[in-house]
């Protein structure tokens, strides 16, 4: 019996052997020189299989911010089918199932509370240089002989010239899923007519992802229902800005500046009433009003002079 070879040269008979002879532990092995032989197989370790059963179990299992993420879906529903006391629960759900701490970031509350207390110490900073400002006109009204003190006014002047800071929110791992859930959760408070907490949320959802459009103009839209209508411009002009093809943003730029130029004007001519009552008040103890007084703007100065009719009461 003649022993046959393969093109390279090893015994194919031998290899047939190997493989129908060898079981599922065996693995057949090819050497150099033709010769064929069988190999037993590695089986896994039980710290593999273990490792492998802890890999699939991981897969498997949903994540914190799986679970936030259905109860947001399940916010979504009940939103469209107009529940919103239900859809504002799934909301609140998801917000408190997201992960916090050291190892991913502060709270909505915390981190409004950051930023309430760091707007406070600046307005304390404005009040103190408005302070040391008031105070260095009236040390130069009553010095007369003030070239001493120049160089300690030049020095004050350089520390109270450094603008204002503007506070930068600590990062949060899951912000942008965080500003989305305190978002539609406003949503929700806009149909029920909680405008300060549609502010609130708006203004924590801000605060994770201050590029948020929706905040913006949910913001603006309770802010305007509350006639701030200055704030709720300010949020419509930051939304312009973030995306001028946004329709929305754009109505309400055009709106809201015409109700802020006419609240203005308003507040203008109510002021003016209330100095006039006053002026007039003073000048009825001489038997004069304001009407005895002319104001007359020159045209091309912009200018007014004012003249004085005794006959008029």
């Amino acid at each position: 019996m003649s022993t046959q070879f393969d093109s390279e040269g090893f015994d194919l008979g031998a290899a047939e052997i190997a493989e129908g002879g060898g079981n599922n532990n065996e693995s057949v092995v090819y050497e150099i020189g033709g010769g064929v032989t069988t190999q037993q197989k590695e089986s896994p370790t039980k710290k593999q299989c273990s490792q492998q059963q802890q890999q699939q179990q991981q897969e498997s299992t949903p994540t914190p911010m799986d679970k936030a993420e259905e109860l947001k879906e399940q916010g979504n529903k009940q939103f469209k089918s107009q529940n919103y006391l239900d859809a504002y629960d799934y909301y609140t759900d998801a917000i408190l199932a997201t992960p916090y701490g050291e190892s991913f970031g502060l709270s909505g509350d915390e981190l409004l509370q950051l930023r309430n207390d760091f707007d406070e110490g600046n307005r304390e900073r404005l009040m103190e240089k408005q302070r040391k400002e008031m105070e260095k006109r009236r040390s130069s009204r009553n010095n007369s002989n003030g070239e001493d003190k120049k160089e300690d006014d030049t020095e004050e002047e350089d520390n109270d010239d450094k603008p204002i800071e503007t506070f930068n929110p600590p990062r949060h791992i899951y912000g942008h899923k965080l500003a989305v859930y305190y978002a539609n959760r406003a949503a929700t408070l806009l149909h029920l007519e909680r405008n300060g907490e549609v502010i609130t949320d708006c203004d924590i959802s801000l605060l994770y992802n201050p590029t948020y459009i929706k905040a913006y103009l949910r913001r603006c839209t309770a802010n305007e229902r509350i006639e701030n209508t200055e704030e709720a411009l300010k949020d419509a002009k930051l939304a312009y800005e973030l995306d001028p093809t946004n329709k929305v943003a754009q109505k309400a730029v055009t709106r809201l500046t015409r109700i802020e130029n006419e609240r203005l004007e308003k507040l203008k001519e109510e002021t003016m009433d209330k100095l006039k009552g006053l002026g007039n008040s003073l000048l009825s103890n001489f038997g004069l009003s304001l009407d005895n007084f002319n104001a007359v703007q020159d045209p091309k100065t912009g200018g007014y002079s004012i003249s004085f009719d005794q006959g008029k009461k």
